[in-house]
């Protein structure tokens, strides 16, 4: 396949090496690549099958390979016109026949050639029509049951029957294109995923033992192994920067738009394009553990799972073809008129109710991978679509996450560098986001973190806090609620908080010995993710959190929430969710470990933000890969929008095929007419539901700016 033809061989600040598997004209090329703004030199050396490539340093080099892809479609188009070809050859020859046989029907020819042309249009109205009669027929015997196709194949032999193969080729080319349709948005749906995902990169630069960087394979690369990655190139694993710094385009794994700053410590994804800057990363995960390969493994798997409302309309479908033949029977019964009797089988509600719905529901999954979330099935679509609730954990959803250390207050004569060491020694080997700004407190001070006692394991009871040993002696380092199941005296140190503070306790040797004031900002966007939600028709917002109950009500308040519940464990979570399913349909957001219960529970779950657990994206029905919470508000506007087009192609596919029937079963106009009328609406409710996919951001309730 041409996408598979060009890769980036090398590439260094202003001067990248294409590989270009088929061999081409050198002149045409670099006069091609030339062209391109920010190119100042190509050379192409058929021998290497490479074309190096001058250029400024802020170009984009996705975008110029994309550049010579497009060449390759222009100068290399038998493929892409071969398997368009065999799509369109069945309408390009059933329009040719039918315009033939009607002019030559019409013409003063010899009953010789007629009679030779309505043969030839019999038989192109049966070749080009083959499988569809051949899946229908089959259906009926191994299913003891009719299909759309069962129906199609009926009113093609009807049609051959009655002399007519021109109504014949008419219902075989609607339906074709309306198949087409169909399966072309099916397609642009999984080709956008594939090459917005694709990890087309077949080589990797490993760090050896003697610290040389030499170019492996992608198969060759292994969990530990250190990666360099240069300016322009896909990084081929994820994991973890140990030196280095650039800037990465993480648009198809996170949706975001806006380059990422990376550094020491920061986590990058296969996939990710390194626009500028030189990175050292260890790699943590490979094949098919990374992030891109699984997300393009649900969307695909999602694309599988049918909605309610898709196995209703395949239902009705089913149900209504046995009514078209008893129609056409009990017309054929009453009216002696077998052209009124054939209008009952070219018309039908199958095609407009089963294709439009299917092409709906895989538009909007691909539309919403697009924005950066991962929908696992058309059914998670129809159910967002009627939520009433939405809950939101407030760690890492509502707040940013990365909380940081306020300020420290030590106690039994004890120093605040004390209780930061303690506190870092239990935490710093725990993903929790409190952990980290403890941790970055005692790297920001200069704090020697002293390793725990061999042996000692750390014991972590969620929502409540964590302890180790240091030196014989235990440390506690949790909530408040946590101290007091641990028998630590605290009673006489709470006079000294504020009554709204999230603070940590740190105990050692089961004495108190301080607490960590934490701070967590709103994320940015939470405030108009809101207002968009209740705009949208949800009025119960509602936010958990295992913080303390004054925390919580401060929070509330300044997002304006409906309710709040404080100081929840994982087990109080999904019970929450349970209590405010039985009003109506809840969607849950969360990211942590502690949220999976909930998130398994709700009607939606929905784990959002590059920090989310892979417990809790196991649990969730959909993933948003990025951190911006207005895309909460676009998914219920991409759904109830989904749902509203649905409904209206049920609405016209009835209306029309329903008067299309009467006039036929009138006489009003030919079976000809009627396969045309039929077919017709089916193109355009199909059209309806693919203009998800085809058209771009809309200025609706759900955004503020339109993004890209």
């Amino acid at each position: 396949m041409i996408t598979n033809t060009v890769r980036i061989e090398h590439s260094l600040p202003g001067r990248t090496r294409f590989y270009i598997s088929k061999v081409i004209e050198p002149g045409q090329i670099e006069c091609w690549l030339r062209s391109f703004p920010g190119v100042r030199s190509a050379v192409y050396t058929q021998m290497t099958g490479s074309i190096l490539v001058y250029h400024d340093l802020e170009i984009s080099l996705v975008k110029l390979r994309q550049f010579i892809f497009s060449f390759l479609k222009i100068n290399n188009p038998s493929e892409w016109l071969s398997s368009v070809w065999k799509q369109i050859a069945p309408i390009v020859s059933s329009i040719t026949m039918f315009v033939a046989n009607w002019y030559i029907q019409k013409s003063p020819a010899s009953i010789m050639w007629k009679h030779t042309f309505h043969l030839g249009a019999m038989v192109t109205a049966i070749a080009t029509s083959f499988n569809v009669i051949k899946d229908g027929i089959l259906n009926l015997f191994k299913e003891k049951k009719g299909n759309a196709n069962t129906l199609t194949a009926a009113s093609i032999f009807a049609s051959l029957y009655i002399g007519n193969p021109g109504s014949a080729l008419v219902i075989t080319i609607m339906s074709t294109i309306s198949e087409l349709l169909t399966e072309y948005t099916s397609q642009q749906t999984k080709q956008y995923i594939h090459s917005v995902l694709e990890l087309d990169t077949c080589y990797a630069w490993k760090v050896n033992e003697e610290g040389i960087e030499e170019k492996v394979s992608l198969e060759e690369i292994q969990v530990g192994d250190r990666v360099v990655v240069f300016t322009g190139e896909k990084i081929p694993a994820d994991g973890v920067v140990i030196e280095g710094y650039g800037t990465a385009d993480e648009s198809s794994i996170t949706g975001e738009y806006m380059p990422k700053e990376l550094k020491k410590d920061e986590c990058v994804y296969a996939g990710s394009v390194l626009q500028n800057g030189h990175l050292i990363v260890i790699v943590e995960k490979v094949g098919d553990d990374t992030a891109i390969s699984r997300i393009v493994k649900l969307l695909e798997e999602a694309q599988e799972k049918q909605a309610p409302i898709q196995n209703i309309a395949d239902t009705l479908a089913e149900k209504m073809i046995p009514v078209s033949f008893g129609l056409a029977l009990l017309t054929l019964l009453l009216t002696r008129n077998v052209n009124r009797s054939m209008n009952m089988l070219v018309i039908d509600f199958i095609c407009g109710i089963k294709l439009s719905t299917a092409t709906a529901l895989y538009a909007s999954i691909g539309r919403a991978a697009k924005k950066g979330a991962i929908v696992k099935g058309s059914h998670h679509i129809e159910e967002m679509s009627k939520l009433t609730t939405i809950i939101l954990d407030k760690t890492g959803t509502i707040t940013e996450g990365a909380p940081v250390v306020q300020h420290v207050i030590a106690c039994e004569g004890y120093q605040q560098e004390d209780v930061i060491r303690f506190a870092a020694t239990a935490e710093k080997n725990s993903s929790h986001p409190i952990a980290d700004a403890i941790v970055k407190q005692a790297s920001k001070w200069g704090i020697p973190i002293p390793m725990r006692d061999n042996n000692a394991q750390v014991e972590t009871v969620v929502g409540k806090g964590i302890s180790t040993f240091l030196d014989g002696k235990q440390i506690f380092v949790g909530s408040l609620r946590f101290m007091n199941e641990s028998k630590i005296k605290v009673d006489h140190f709470l006079h000294k908080l504020e009554k709204d503070e999230n603070v940590i306790y740190v105990a050692y040797d089961q004495t108190l010995i301080g607490v960590v004031s934490i701070f967590d900002k709103i994320r940015s966007g939470m405030h108009r993710t809101v207002q968009h939600l209740r705009k949208q028709g949800i009025d119960d917002i509602i936010m958990l959190t295992g913080d303390k109950r004054t925390v919580a009500r401060e929070m509330a308040r300044r997002l304006r929430l409906n309710w709040y519940h404080a100081e929840a464990l994982p087990e109080d979570k999904a019970t929450y969710v349970k209590h405010y399913g039985k009003r109506g349909s809840v969607m849950m957001v969360g990211d942590g470990i502690n949220d999976a219960p909930a998130l398994a529970h709700a009607d939606v779950g929905v784990t959002m933000g590059a920090k989310r657990t892979d417990i809790a994206s196991e649990a969730s029905d959909v993933i948003i890969t990025s951190d911006n919470p207005e895309m909460l508000s676009e998914l219920v506007g991409l759904s109830r929008k989904t749902m509203n087009i649905i409904k209206q192609n049920f609405i016209v596919t009835f209306a029309i095929n329903g008067l299309a029937i009467l006039f036929g079963a009138l006489g009003i106009f030919s079976p000809i007419v009627g396969a045309a009328i039929h077919n017709a609406a089916t193109i355009g409710v199909v059209i309806n539901s693919a203009r998800i996919l085809w058209t771009g951001d809309e200025s609706n309730e759900s955004k503020v700016l339109c993004s890209a």
